[in-house]
């Protein structure tokens, strides 16, 4: 087969969404070799996370070629780019990030759309009025235009069913894996020189994701002020809420005892979920949670939300508590670290369990879905 995949965030984003999307094309491209994998691309920006791709003989970029398409990029990813697609006989085009091409219903080339989440519907006060709209639009579109949709985790398709009124039939489940760094015990001479090099104390608590609202390290902040002595990792980066969280840390005096970091590379994150503690991670709501995944692999006990996907991501021996409640979070860190048996347990049964989202089975679920197209 000839697969498309719109890879914008492949190249241009180092979070969830381009995580989800280097991942996809890296398991397939591995395990079923002798399709045809293109990567369409508006921007094609050197990215080593997508340093796979260097050696690989069945995996090609693809760009805008005309001075049109060139100039309005955004117009030919949502709309131009079919008849790139059907030039370059693709037999399956897949939408790694919420959307599918305007028109390409119109042919021959079969569909597939991965839906993350609707958070943009379950807390519309997070968004602005018209990013609301624009993706409920694209969202709601995609979705009755696509042969196929993949949910990330049965919230997401529960919440696709529910607010998009989409016939579960068309819908099916395949949960995210995560980048092979985190499955490779990380050799101590790393982690020492990466801890050194961050000024990381050696006994540590970790959160790991995007600093917003919805991730809620503001919770971590006010509990991290109910212990002290304790250290707190931040990888993440944000605007308005982090400054928050700052304000915060400052009228807390908790400024020796938090550290921010941002842009580190994948061995470096790695070394870091490690050599932690626990990772907390307490957010509102998610479509899957890849951190908690990363951190499962890494042999980390989580802290984590109750409700919603968060189970599914973390399996029956993660700790769920009420993601706003200090009182809460703070037993679960102090239970953890009093009791070497639970930190066995939780960082053993916590790996089995993350053997369920290993790289073979994630793209044999994928071909599954294409082969029934």
């Amino acid at each position: 087969m000839r697969i498309g995949f719109d890879a914008k965030r492949a190249f241009l984003n180092n979070t969830g969404l381009g995580n989800y999307s280097r991942d996809t094309i890296r398991v397939l491209s591995h395990f079923h070799y002798n399709n045809r994998y293109f990567l369409y691309t508006p921007t094609k920006n050197k990215n080593p996370r997508l340093s796979f791709i260097k050696d690989s003989k069945n995996t090609f970029i693809r760009t805008p070629e005309s001075l049109f398409n060139k100039t309005l990029k955004s117009y030919w990813r949502s709309k131009n780019i079919v008849k790139d697609l059907f030039n370059n006989k693709i037999d399956i085009y897949h939408g790694l990030s919420n959307e599918i091409p305007l028109g390409i219903e119109k042919t021959s080339i079969k569909t597939v759309v991965t839906i993350h989440d609707l958070i943009f519907i379950r807390y519309p006060h997070l968004f602005r009025t018209i990013d609301r709209k624009i993706y409920y639009t694209k969202f709601k579109s995609s979705c009755e235009r696509a042969d196929k949709i993949i949910a990330v985790s049965k919230q997401t398709k529960k919440d696709i069913i529910e607010f998009l009124n989409i016939p579960e039939k068309k819908i099916t489940v395949i949960y995210q894996g995560c980048n092979d760094a985190f499955k490779s015990i990380v050799p101590n001479n790393i982690k020492n020189t990466t801890l050194a090099k961050y000024n990381i104390a050696n006994q540590y608590l970790l959160y790991v994701g995007s600093i917003e609202e919805r991730k809620n390290l503001l919770t971590i902040l006010k509990t991290l002020k109910e212990l002290p002595n304790q250290m707190l990792v931040v990888i993440g980066n944000g605007k308005s809420y982090k400054l928050k969280c700052l304000n915060f840390i400052k009228e807390n005096d908790l400024h020796d005892r938090v550290i921010f970091l941002s842009g580190l590379s994948l061995e470096e994150m790695s070394a870091i979920y490690q050599s932690a503690q626990l990772m907390i991670y307490p957010s509102i709501f998610e479509g899957f949670g890849i951190p908690i995944l990363e951190s499962l692999f890494s042999k980390t006990p989580v802290i984590t939300s109750e409700g919603g996907c968060f189970s599914e991501a973390g399996g029956l021996n993660s700790k769920y508590i009420n993601p706003l409640s200090v009182k809460e979070m703070k037993m679960a860190i102090l239970e953890i670290q009093n009791s070497t048996e639970l930190q066995n347990t939780m960082r053993e049964k916590g790996f089995d369990y993350a053997q369920e989202f290993n790289d073979e089975k994630i793209a044999a679920n994928l071909m599954t879905v294409y082969n029934t197209l």
